[in-house]
């Protein structure tokens, strides 16, 4: 799918009138492509806390050029600075020191960083001066403008030597419609993980994904396998001949089921262990709307959602998990809504299933073991088949109210849920991100 309006302002008449009325008028956003490096240029690094010293070395590890001072004529891909250790909010200037005299010097579609301690870790002036670092970053987001983006990740004492994976999706074109965000990196990884190889970091893995026919779970299918993941793609029997269609072009393997049915977390398991031995990664992503008002609403209609988008996913994880079907170091990850995050008119059942969603990640991360993590993605207005389908007017108005003045694409949901499924993100679960373009209204 493609956005009209955006190839609209790139045409002289769509020009003049974007300059003459104000209208949005949305930057090309670099996206990922396979064999490309990470950044397409320099990373400034700033700041004084426990990593400023390591960041250079890390960002080297990935391939990614950095400095630490500006030269004259200096332009920058990146920022990354170091906030880790402000313990009070007097320290907060030195992001206005840092950041004022180098946010002229960014290229379009930059992408900045910012790391703290996760505050719930510390006390005092410490406490309040990271909370306030969220602040700052989505406000950043907001008016970075020209396609940037800017993130904020909370790094939990123990937990310093296993950023990587993160630094790399936040750096990189692969986070292109996620900004104003804040991860958690926590202490899971205790022990320092293997290198994987940048290229192809889910070589020998197995991946379960759900609504893999079409739209954003092709999507998904399509970048796990990229990585060098196995697919295992399963959708109902009525979307059989899409979904052999795309597991045949990645060589994955076909399952079709209805997964609200009885016996479908056992038939799950009991495929995923006679044909794969165990699975690494479990994807989520099977979900329905039934939009109607509350006050018009009938129960079949709130019950199919609530089964397929929050029921199913729980007991099939469960049935997993009780089967020792996933694998160590395993992935689940769920696939929840802005809507579960902010409302929305007419989806109040569908809204609850994707606030269960982030209520099951809450409520799994502290029991998983071995090594397993859980988190999820909360896509904002991404352009499918089915946002096509929304009137013009609606449509334009999700698409525009965010700060990258645009919808997403499918790919930018997958390119989150890779992130999250490769070996070195170890550390990182119990997370929910929204991959939105920063959202002016709403939570």
């Amino acid at each position: 799918m493609t956005d009209r309006y955006q190839s609209f302002t790139k045409s002289s008449i769509g020009k003049l009138l974007v300059k003459q009325l104000g209208l949005p008028n949305p930057v090309e956003l670099d996206r990922y492509t396979e064999g490309a490096p990470l950044v397409k240029g320099t990373v400034l690094v700033g700041g004084a806390g426990k990593l400023a010293g390591s960041l250079p070395a890390t960002l080297e590890g990935l391939g990614i050029e950095s400095a630490t001072s500006v030269e004259d004529g200096a332009r920058f891909k990146g920022l990354v600075f170091d906030a880790t250790g402000f313990d009070s909010e007097a320290d907060l200037v030195q992001l206005q020191q840092f950041f004022t005299p180098v946010m002229r010097k960014l290229e379009n579609c930059a992408r900045v960083v910012v790391i703290g301690i996760n505050p719930r870790e510390v006390k005092g002036g410490a406490r309040i001066a990271q909370r306030a670092l969220e602040g700052f970053t989505r406000s950043l987001g907001k008016e970075i403008g020209k396609g940037g983006t800017v993130q904020l990740v909370y790094v939990t004492p123990g937990a310093e030597g296993a950023i990587d994976s993160t630094l790399a999706f936040f750096l990189s074109p692969k986070s292109a419609y996620v900004s104003g965000q804040v991860v958690r990196i926590g202490t899971n990884a205790k022990k320092a993980l293997a290198k994987v190889d940048i290229e192809k970091p889910l070589a020998g893995k197995v991946a379960i994904v759900t609504g893999a026919s079409r739209g954003i779970g092709e999507q998904i299918a399509r970048v796990l396998h990229r990585d060098g993941a196995t697919v295992l793609g399963i959708d109902v029997p009525q979307a059989a001949s899409d979904l052999q269609n795309v597991m045949g072009e990645i060589g994955g393997t076909s399952l079709t089921l209805d997964i609200t049915h009885a016996d479908a977390p056992q038939r799950i398991a009991h495929f995923v262990k006679e044909q794969f031995g165990g699975v690494d990664i479990v994807v989520h992503n099977a979900g329905i709307t039934r939009d109607k008002k509350l006050a018009n609403m009938a129960e079949d209609r709130w019950q199919s959602v609530i089964s397929v988008n929050l029921t199913a996913p729980e007991r099939i994880t469960r049935e997993l998990l009780s089967q020792g079907a996933i694998n160590k170091n395993g992935r689940i990850i769920g696939v929840s809504s802005i809507a579960g995050i902010a409302g929305n008119v007419g989806q109040t059942q569908y809204a609850a299933s994707k606030a269960g969603v982030i209520g099951f990640v809450d409520s799994l991360a502290d029991e998983l073991k071995d090594g397993i993590t859980i988190n999820a993605v909360a896509p904002g207005f991404i352009i499918t088949a089915m946002t096509a389908a929304i009137p013009f007017a609606t449509r334009e108005v999700g698409a525009r109210l965010n700060a990258m003045q645009q919808g997403g694409l499918p790919v930018d949901v997958a390119e989150t849920i890779a992130w999250y499924a490769s070996p070195a993100s170890t550390a990182v679960t119990g997370n929910v991100v929204r991959v939105c373009g920063l959202m002016m209204l709403g939570a």
